[in-house]
């Protein structure tokens, strides 16, 4: 029986590109970064150390730009168009669904929404007449060595392997983003106890002040008793925060450290408060924002 083929290539070498440009993305990106931050980063988004975004990227360069190479200026419009609004879709996805902004080129010159900018544009063109005039031959080449049978089981071990991995960060996002997003509601709680509990001793105060002497004792045993209680139904809640923001901090080390720049205009609050713990804590070794072009 026939491998079933996309684009007129089998699907398990497809497949076996995608990882294959996703690792080289990821090393190109981990590498970048490293010089400029004088340290060791890994930019892999899963626990594997691949970078996703970019294996799609080159499929597509590979299966619709290839018959714009005949005409170099053509290829590099259609290469820079198209792969900027991949990028630009990669990041609205993200923070559609995880509520998170995992790159912002807001501050660089000709951005749309912090998601891509002019600059990296510009390098999308540039990439992709490198792979398709270079890179992906050379790797066509390689891949051609592989028989059949060790190819579909390379890509059947591989693709188990992806697969557990991007549920079990699909799963980590889903808990910080569960942990966040109930300690933003405690916070209003808090915030509004506080100025309830604010109220309620201003108007005891004033009562006090205006009762006769014979009350005096009476109503500041009932401010008393009265503080009492709201003090412990702040602490208690101020408890519950903390523990769920110890529990975001074990979900979200990996994404923090990789991803320095990380914001969020939902969970703003307790996501700065969370990467203040961590820097505290050690598991963060540098809090500026990150200024190289980070991708998934």
């Amino acid at each position: 029986m026939p491998e079933p083929s996309l684009f007129g290539v089998p699907l398990t070498l497809m497949f076996l590109y995608f990882i294959w440009y996703s690792l080289l993305g990821w090393c190109m990106e981990s590498t970048y970064c490293s010089i400029r931050r004088h340290r060791l980063i890994n930019r892999g988004f899963l626990h594997l150390p691949l970078c996703p975004i970019y294996g799609v990227g080159v499929l597509i360069m590979v299966n619709f730009f290839t018959p714009f190479t005949s005409s170099p200026l053509l290829f590099y419009i259609m290469a820079t168009l198209v792969m900027s609004a991949w990028e630009y879709f990669v990041g609205w996805l993200l923070e559609t669904t995880t509520h998170m902004k995992y790159w912002d080129y807001s501050d660089r010159r000709f951005n749309l929404k912090g998601r891509i900018c002019l600059g990296n544009s510009i390098w999308w063109g540039v990439a992709s007449y490198l792979v398709i005039y270079w890179v992906h031959p050379a790797t066509e080449q390689l891949f051609s060595h592989l028989s059949i049978p060790a190819r579909q089981i390379l890509a059947v071990i591989l693709a188990a392997a992806v697969l557990a991995d991007t549920v079990v960060t699909i799963r980590q996002l889903a808990l910080l983003s569960q942990a966040l997003s109930r300690a933003e509601e405690l916070r209003v709680q808090l915030e509004l106890g506080r100025q309830e509990f604010r109220d309620q001793l201003a108007a005891r105060k004033d009562d006090l002040q205006r009762s006769l002497e014979v009350k005096r004792d009476e109503l500041r045993g009932s401010m008393s008793s009265t503080a009492g209680k709201a003090k412990e139904n702040l602490a208690r809640l101020e408890d519950r925060r903390n523990a769920l923001m110890s529990e975001a901090a074990k979900h979200s080390r990996r994404f923090v450290r990789h991803y320095s720049g990380l914001s969020s205009r939902r969970y703003a609050g307790p996501l700065s408060e969370l990467k203040r713990r961590l820097d505290r804590s050690g598991d963060q070794e540098a809090s500026h924002p990150d200024e190289t072009a980070p991708r998934q």
